[in-house]
């Protein structure tokens, strides 16, 4: 069994191609109760996960997600929420004060809901299912938070779309685990160091590729000047704050 797991998390795939074949219920709740029994802070589980099933409410929400074709042929969409509602409101309930709607408690909720997220996209690859978390939520959370009646205190943080997979790609390369792990203390990266860890990256033929797509010199210059451009990154931030501002963390 820890052969399998193993084997599993090394040779996972992110699917972003469905068959027509339906999630039943019972796996559903099995997906979400692993999300459920995963660790989260002082055991309040501040988050809240919504179902999207409904073939037209897919339809709809897929506009909020730049109409990405996975998000209507997936059997199941996740929208994963921080979420402080419902655990003041039991606080008041109580005679108890809360202090939650805050900076601090929408990061506990942002990894609370991080990692049921990534429990339930285990259980559901365990299962031979598919799974593709959609980083579009940032984008456009107001316009999903507006779709999906979330209330002041709860803020969208990822939404993973679940299905049986029609394709089989190819594993996504990675950074080597020198790029990541610093033991003991940090060891910032000295200009060799990136040189090191990038280079036989961008040797590859899909960097490469990548580059030619774009008419870029080079890979570091496709995410700067055509994937997530500055300007980009300024406007969405700014209407992500004032969301956030909006739902009462500020």
């Amino acid at each position: 069994m820890q052969e399998d797991i193993i084997t599993k998390l090394l040779n996972r795939r992110t699917i972003r191609q469905y068959s027509d074949k339906q999630i039943s219920d019972d796996m559903l709740n099995t997906i979400i109760e692993a999300g459920i029994r995963a660790s989260n802070c002082g055991n309040m589980q501040i988050y809240s996960i919504i179902i999207t099933k409904d073939k037209s409410r897919k339809q709809e929400l897929a506009k909020f997600h730049f109409n990405q074709p996975m998000v209507e042929q997936a059997s199941v969409v996740l929208t994963v929420c921080a979420d402080v509602n419902r655990f003041e409101k039991w606080c008041l309930n109580r005679n108890a004060e809360p202090c939650y709607s805050n900076f601090l408690w929408l990061n506990v909720g942002t990894v609370d809901a991080t990692v049921a997220s990534q429990a339930m996209c285990v259980a559901a690859e365990a299962m031979g299912l598919g799974i593709c978390y959609l980083g579009t939520v940032t984008y456009m959370a107001k316009q999903i938070a507006d779709f999906l009646n979330l209330p002041k205190g709860v803020v969208p943080v990822t939404t993973i779309t679940i299905g049986y997979p029609s394709e089989n790609p190819p594993l996504t390369e990675r950074l080597p685990m020198k790029a990541v792990v610093h033991n003991e203390t940090y060891k910032d990266y000295s200009q060799a160091d990136i040189e090191d860890i990038y280079g036989e990256f961008e040797q590859l033929e899909t960097s490469k590729q990548y580059v030619k797509e774009n008419d870029q010199e080079n890979l570091a210059q496709v995410f700067t000047n055509c994937r997530y451009k500055k300007e980009d990154n300024l406007a969405f931030g700014q209407s992500y704050l004032e969301f956030i501002k909006e739902q009462g963390f500020f």
